[in-house]
């Protein structure tokens, strides 16, 4: 079972190649606003390095949100390409879920629960709060903005792990509760959607390829541009 994933909910671009819950090649990279011209150059280069062809690939997995509108965009798009072509499934798996399952996946011994985070700029955080058990969600995704008390409920309880871009900002107003646990070495990757991915292949829950989007959560609003000649 060879399934391409591809992440670019955020400043991460990570594309892997993923057969039988383990990652044959990956490609990622953290430049600002280089999804477009990276995502393209990983997926050629992973199936290369797996002496793979698209015709081998039995399904593309994409990152489906909350997270940024163009990055977003990009990778649902170039995976409907792939899917549409190809005429394989496409499979989606929320953002956040597979931010909390690289995390037990790179951390075998943590039995806490974890709050993924993705920054939503000003102090605005897209989070949710999984549980080790089968990766349970215990609170679905929401827009929280950071501020004293507001993961209380759960801290209350036990050790609760913040991981992710947004979580460096909401140390000083979260991290005074001493269950409060943050792990700046932790970094989105398309790994995380293995073992999501290959569970939906399996049982059958792939997308529509020309209806599907992603879970965009906010409402886009556009920018004036600050490209010279622009407007």
């Amino acid at each position: 079972m060879n399934v391409l994933l591809i992440e670019t909910a955020t400043q991460i671009c990570s594309v892997v190649l993923a057969a039988d819950g383990n990652v044959r090649a990956r490609r990622e990279s953290d430049t600002p606003n280089a999804h477009s011209t990276c995502l393209s150059v990983f997926i050629d280069e992973v199936l290369k390095e797996s002496h793979l062809t698209p015709r081998d690939l039995d399904a593309v997995c994409v990152s489906a949100g909350p997270g940024s509108y163009t990055g977003l965009r990009i990778g649902v798009s170039t995976a409907k390409g792939f899917c549409c072509a190809l005429g394989i499934p496409l499979l989606s798996v929320p953002t956040l879920l597979s931010m909390a399952v690289l995390y037990y996946r790179q951390h075998p011994d943590y039995k806490g629960l974890v709050c993924p985070m993705i920054d939503a700029r000003r102090m605005e955080c897209y989070t949710m709060m999984v549980e080790r058990e089968k990766c349970k969600v215990v609170r679905d995704t929401h827009a929280d903005v950071i501020e004293k008390g507001c993961f209380d409920e759960w801290l209350n309880r036990g050790e609760v792990m913040f991981v992710g871009d947004g979580a460096a900002k909401t140390r000083d107003i979260l991290g005074v509760h001493p269950n409060a646990k943050y792990d700046s070495n932790f970094h989105l990757s398309a790994e995380g959607m293995i073992e999501l991915a290959e569970a939906k292949l399996r049982e059958g829950k792939t997308e529509d390829v020309a209806y599907f989007e992603p879970f965009y959560l906010k409402d886009f609003v556009a920018k004036k541009s600050v490209v010279h000649g622009l407007r």
